[in-house]
């Protein structure tokens, strides 16, 4: 991200989007809708209508001498000139290092970097996000693309929550690219002045929803199974196919009972949560969810219906802050505690206990996420910022054990963390300081690209080296990958919605 004076910037319309163009484009309070504010599901241009032209026009002052000569008038222009060189070039904002803005500075994207970013004001801030499977194919990487969200609700009255899934297309390339670029010309089909489109089914909610998660089984059974943790201690599940299908059959009409839940989990009573997690094995649906008393529970699906264990498991009465089931094992799952521990739990146990409990931090370990490609591995992040890699094989036996990697970049509550799918050494990491960081964990500490990176650029010699990217995003909560467009990610803070996508991965 760059640094740079307001007064720099081209004016643009105001917004409630996380990329600020100019310093009148702070957004609105989220506080009661007026009649001017944004609708929706608003599409916002990241970069603007800004343009170049191919040279300066310099003008004087009106209320100069019509009759100034030749040379001082060369001597005006020289000082316009130079004072206008001496204008203080854009620098790399890092949250940790660099100064707090001041009153006409803002923040703005590198269009550069990004191959693809788009922004979704919504109508109010949404805690969680996650990304629907679609029929478009995997491993795509042309466009325009689409993509299938869905997200919920804190609004300022509980009536006014909602459950919002929609579909994004037409989000076109938004890389920009030096006019000389011998690419230019086989990018061209990629590129398309269409603005995007976005369509939205929204399910009426009593409650804020804590956390969102879609069954990664929806393709193979047509059940787009959707659970939420709600802030009443209940937890919901949803059939989101009705909406799916509205998005791709024009006409078609959602049966009311496709906006009601399919099941509710009453098993926390009132004691809301966070911890909510779908088996990536049990395709029939098993669903775990956890409360802020330290309970989790198991809820099956039978032939029937829907079952939820009567007793849960249970080893503390610190916070279940995150559920993570296991890649490789239908019956393991891991949880993140206010306690500061990591556990992993065996669902056949009669004694409904953790098999394993490690210390992970000596703060609350917010959020963890087990690797898609390798199932020994687990990262975790914490409420001091720091963030860490676990090999499971090295749980055994011991209580506090070294992670294979452990990094304090952040120096603000870690809010998500995520493998990509992908690729399993890139893990994407948001924070309360208002970012998302990429990190690569396959990079050599003297890899000599990057050591040569790091002594040119002053800024960069004490930033790890396997720090790919950060995106700035106000009050960021959850960050997710999509599983069908490589590298492509989605995350979620107090303005809305980014979809993007960086060179760097």
């Amino acid at each position: 991200m760059s640094k740079r004076s307001a007064s720099d910037d081209l004016a643009g319309e105001g917004s409630n989007s996380a990329i600020k163009t100019s310093k009148d484009s702070l957004p609105k309070s989220n506080g009661a809708q007026g009649e001017n504010d944004i609708d929706m599901g608003e599409f916002e241009d990241p970069y603007g209508d800004d343009f170049e032209s191919d040279g300066e026009i310099i003008e004087l002052d009106d209320n100069e001498d019509e009759d100034m000569d030749e040379e001082a008038a060369n001597k005006k222009i020289e000082e316009l000139e130079n004072a206008e060189e001496a204008q203080p070039e854009p620098t790399i904002y890092l949250p940790h290092k660099s100064k707090p803005l001041g009153p006409d500075e803002v923040l703005e994207a590198d269009p550069s970097v990004y191959e693809m970013l788009h922004n979704v004001n919504l109508p109010w801030p949404c805690l969680t996000v996650d990304v629907l499977p679609d029929k478009l194919g995997n491993e795509r990487r042309t466009y325009p693309a689409s993509v299938y969200l869905t997200t919920a609700t804190q609004a300022s009255r509980n009536k006014d929550n909602e459950l919002i899934t929609m579909k994004l297309s037409s989000l076109a390339k938004t890389l920009v690219k030096d006019d000389d670029d011998e690419d230019n010309d086989e990018d061209e089909d990629d590129n398309d002045d269409s603005d995007p489109i976005m369509d939205s089914e929204s399910i009426p909610l009593k409650n804020t929803t804590n956390r969102i998660r879609v069954s990664p089984h929806s393709l193979e059974t047509g059940e787009y199974l959707t659970a939420t943790m709600s802030e009443n201690g209940e937890a919901y599940i949803y059939d989101l196919s009705s909406q799916v299908q509205a998005f791709d059959t024009p006409g078609y009409m959602i049966p009311k009972n496709a906006k009601k839940p399919i099941h509710t989990i009453r098993a926390h009573g009132n004691v809301e949560g966070y911890g909510l997690d779908w088996s990536p094995l049990i395709n029939t649906g098993a669903l775990l969810t956890g409360d802020l008393s330290g309970r989790i529970h198991l809820t099956s699906r039978t032939t029937s219906n829907w079952v939820t264990d009567k007793t849960p498991f249970f080893a503390s009465q610190s916070s279940i802050e995150d559920i993570q089931w296991s890649t490789g094992e239908n019956t393991v799952f891991a949880t993140a505690g206010c306690d500061g521990y990591v556990r992993i739990w065996d669902t056949r146990s009669k004694k409904h206990k953790p098999a394993i409990s490690v210390v992970a931090s000596k703060s609350d370990v917010n959020v963890i996420s087990w690797c898609d490609k390798i199932n020994h591995l687990l990262a975790s992040g914490h409420d001091d910022g720091s963030w860490s890699v676990w090999d499971l094989r090295n749980f055994n036996g011991q209580s506090t054990p070294t992670p294979v990697a452990n990094y304090d970049f952040h120096k603000s509550p870690v809010t998500s963390i995520s493998f990509n799918p992908l690729d399993e050494s890139i893990i994407a990491v948001s924070s309360e300081d208002n970012t998302v960081t990429l990190w690569d964990l396959a990079v050599e500490a003297d890899d000599e690209e990057i050591a040569a990176q790091r002594k040119e650029l002053q800024e960069l010699h004490d930033i790890p080296p396997q720090l790919l990217f950060v995106h700035w995003q106000k009050d960021v909560k959850d960050v997710r990958w999509h599983k069908q467009i490589p590298g492509c990610l989605v995350s979620t803070g107090g303005e809305g919605l980014n979809i993007w996508k960086t060179i760097s991965v």
